[in-house]
């Protein structure tokens, strides 16, 4: 068909396309008619690309319902927004500081290169993000690759349905804001913890993580 993309291209085409929303993990893809119309590519393409994003928890997919953004959710999507209507912010935060200073120390041990380059282009994209919710997809995914590079994957599920309750509300100075800011005190403070893990410090990349949540939860007040 003319205009249309080899098949060669869905792949990357997709991942590009996925990497780029700014919908909430969980957030709804459009359909696959309406991709392959927007990316000249096949249904089939579609299907087949969206299948290996699946594979490595970047989608999930649920027959009748669509195409989400993240990994599949432990519980199904009623239970993640009845555990949502149930927990505070804070009891959120409190559940990620159990879970994620381990997850950075595991990261440090077990993580290759490719999670540290995926970290650094999150990191990247995160400062220069133009709104807040763009902000607040690259943190989500800078998270989600540091949870991936620890190689547990039972943490890993704890982690990713902890992050399917988690809300992204705007807390205190960041409100003042439209977009932003550059000294945005987050930049720095997911750069030490990524940088902790690229040198496989464990112990100071818990300790970044930790001071991190702590940074975050006091925004809350």
């Amino acid at each position: 068909m003319a205009g249309r993309r080899s098949s060669a291209d869905a792949l990357p085409m997709l991942r590009d396309f996925v990497s780029e929303q700014t919908l909430p993990l969980n957030g709804r893809l459009p359909s696959e008619r309406a991709l392959a119309e927007q990316l000249k590519i096949s249904r089939g393409e579609v299907r087949k690309a969206m299948a290996v994003l699946e594979a490595e928890g970047q989608v999930w997919r649920h027959i009748g319902r669509g195409t989400f953004i993240g990994a599949r959710p432990v519980f199904n999507l009623h239970d993640v927004e009845y555990l949502g209507s149930i927990t505070s912010p804070a009891q959120i935060i409190d559940a990620r500081l159990a879970i994620e200073p381990q997850l950075a120390r595991l990261a440090a041990l077990n993580g290759v290169q490719a999670d540290f380059a995926e970290m650094t282009a999150c990191n990247r994209r995160a400062r220069g993000a133009k709104s807040w919710s763009v902000y607040e997809a690259w943190d989500n995914r800078l998270h989600l690759a540091i949870a991936q590079a620890s190689r547990n994957k039972l943490l890993i599920v704890l982690f990713e349905t902890l992050n399917a309750v988690r809300r992204s509300p705007v807390w205190g100075d960041l409100r003042f804001n439209p977009v932003p800011p550059g000294n945005h005190l987050s930049f720095s403070q997911h750069e030490t913890v990524c940088d902790a893990i690229a040198r496989r410090d464990p112990d100071q990349a818990e300790i970044g993580m930790r001071a991190h949540l702590h940074s975050v939860r006091n925004r809350m007040r």
